[in-house]
């Protein structure tokens, strides 16, 4: 058995197992109803990165009482599907929302299972992706020419053993119209080891490939993280980042630019920080959405371009994924922009001269609509 497999096999999964948890026999038995509707997975090299109770770490995998109050609370809006998966499967376990790309559920499980998890309704649960599910979803994908891209996700890819995981990339990648495979993985940040030699010949066979990372705190990037990441970078896979904001965790400038910081120096391109999504049992980690365009705002000018990234909000609803920005354009005219820097210092960029021999009308006969205030859109 491989030492990835080992400390899989050697996860936590029930509550008396739980590291730096009350002795108190109420708690845990509160704890054990959290556990019977969303289960519990930490292997045992992320356990290892614990080191006390509400560290950053601790608060990702270990559950609370909290996630029972969404249960209780009148809150309409926290469901157990906030972002409309379901609706937009056309075969189970495959999400085509955007016109020209598809999600595909390799399977329901990771090798942490996250408190604040977008999918607490499936993760974890046996059954839900099989044989069968894959089989339809790659049919679905050859049948239809307009999907050029797949992002392979669950559950985590990565978790699928190298013979079956080759079967499946076989498959996408006999598909002619298919252009670009992803991975969505947590796995080189929570089980590094399972980044072997062996597997990164594998999936260097199937370029373009790319994956997407997820880290949360700088914590994270251990060296073993690092030797993970290089090994896929070596591959030739195109790594970037995904970030949760996350209260307590994470939900501040200097925590997040230490973060892209680290990321870059393991050759991790940040790409999205996302607003939590609206799931049922994880509301006790969202932020509002202005500390969220504070961080970003806080990143741009103060570290490279290179580590500010996206910040955006999955929409509840299905409507998928938009961009925010701090408020960067003041307005604009026909005549110019007004900008704002880093500093706060305002900055006046003129817009290119009418051609044709047309003229600028009058500053007080132009539509007053054209002075827009761009703030929060990209």
């Amino acid at each position: 058995m491989e030492t990835w497999q080992r400390q899989l096999s050697g996860s936590i999964t029930k509550v008396d197992q739980l590291p730096f948890i009350p002795e108190d026999p109420d708690y845990r038995r509160k704890l054990n109803k959290v556990a019977e509707v969303f289960p519990i997975r930490i292997n045992a090299y992320f356990a290892d990165q614990i080191k006390s109770a509400n560290d950053p770490l601790w608060k990702q995998v270990v559950p609370t009482e909290e996630e029972l109050d969404d249960f209780l609370s009148a809150e309409e809006a926290l469901e157990s599907d906030p972002l409309k998966e379901e609706r937009d499967m056309p075969v189970p376990e495959l999400v085509h929302r955007y016109p020209d790309r598809v999600l595909l559920m390799i399977n329901n499980h990771c090798p942490i299972i996250c408190r604040f998890c977008t999918r607490k309704r499936k993760i974890g649960f046996p059954g839900l992706v099989t044989r069968e599910t894959l089989s339809q979803g790659i049919d679905y994908i050859a049948k239809h020419p307009e999907v050029r891209d797949v992002v392979m996700s669950g559950g985590d890819p990565l978790l699928v053993p190298d013979r079956e995981l080759e079967r499946i990339l076989t498959a996408l990648r006999d598909i002619e119209h298919l252009e670009i495979i992803r991975l969505g993985t947590r796995v080189p940040g929570t089980l590094p080891e399972r980044i072997t030699p062996k597997l990164c010949e594998i999936l260097k066979k199937f370029h373009p490939l790319y994956a997407n990372l997820h880290f949360n705190h700088p914590d994270e990037i251990t060296p073993e993280v690092e030797t993970a990441c290089n090994r896929l970078a070596d591959a030739g896979l195109p790594l970037g980042s995904q970030t949760v904001l996350l209260k307590g965790v994470n939900d501040s400038v200097e925590v997040m630019k230490e973060l892209m910081h680290k990321l870059l120096k393991i050759r991790v391109k940040p790409y999205y920080i996302y607003q939590a999504d609206m799931t049922m049992g994880t509301d006790h980690f969202r932020t509002s959405v202005e500390k969220g365009l504070e961080i970003i705002k806080g990143l741009m000018g103060h570290t490279s371009g290179m580590g500010v990234p996206y910040y955006v909000i999955d929409t509840p609803g299905g409507g998928g994924k938009v961009r925010l920005l701090p408020d960067t354009v003041v307005r604009f005219t026909d005549k110019e922009v007004v900008l704002t820097n880093f500093e706060g210092k305002t900055y006046r960029y003129p817009q290119p001269a009418v051609k044709n021999g047309k003229s600028h009308p009058p500053e007080d006969q132009q539509d007053e609509t054209a002075t827009q205030n761009l703030c929060g859109l990209a």
